[in-house]
């Protein structure tokens, strides 16, 4: 049994996490969930970004006694990551202190029971009876 090429494994790894972390946001119904998924699917971008400078075999950007020891890793994809990371940190932040303020608002992070709580205010706020169900019969039926 030979083992797969490293830039295989690491390819399917990013992809893996970008998946992962996308479906996390489309079918998540936690706040919390859905920042710890956008969480994943930053890392998977991010080591997307990095294995797009990756050479086998390749150095380090660094010139040791003025010279060029080899071929190079390309060093702006990994400046990208150290950048996209510390700005991912503070959305991460960001996001949950959002949630932190919603949850001591409302009383959950769920998001079916915090969409028919933000209906109730809004509907509240503007004077209107709640929203009763579009499907209800018109009359009501003899008892």
């Amino acid at each position: 049994m030979t083992l797969p090429p490293l830039e295989i494994v690491l390819y399917t790894g990013a992809v893996s996490l970008l998946i992962i972390g996308l479906a996390g946001l489309v079918m998540g119904d936690n706040l919390v969930r859905l920042v710890l998924a956008l969480a994943v699917a930053e890392a998977g971008v991010n080591l997307l970004l990095v294995l797009s400078g990756f050479r086998q075999g390749a150095f380090a950007p660094i010139l040791l006694e003025g010279r060029v020891p080899g071929p190079m890793v390309d060093p702006i994809p990994q400046a990208l990551v150290l950048t996209a990371i510390v700005i991912g940190v503070g959305v991460q932040a960001l996001a949950l202190a959002l949630v932190l303020r919603v949850r001591r608002a409302y009383g959950t992070v769920e998001m079916r029971t915090l969409r028919a709580r933000l209906h109730e205010d809004l509907d509240a706020a503007a004077g209107l009876p709640p929203e009763t169900s579009r499907n209800a019969p018109a009359v009501e039926r003899p008892a």
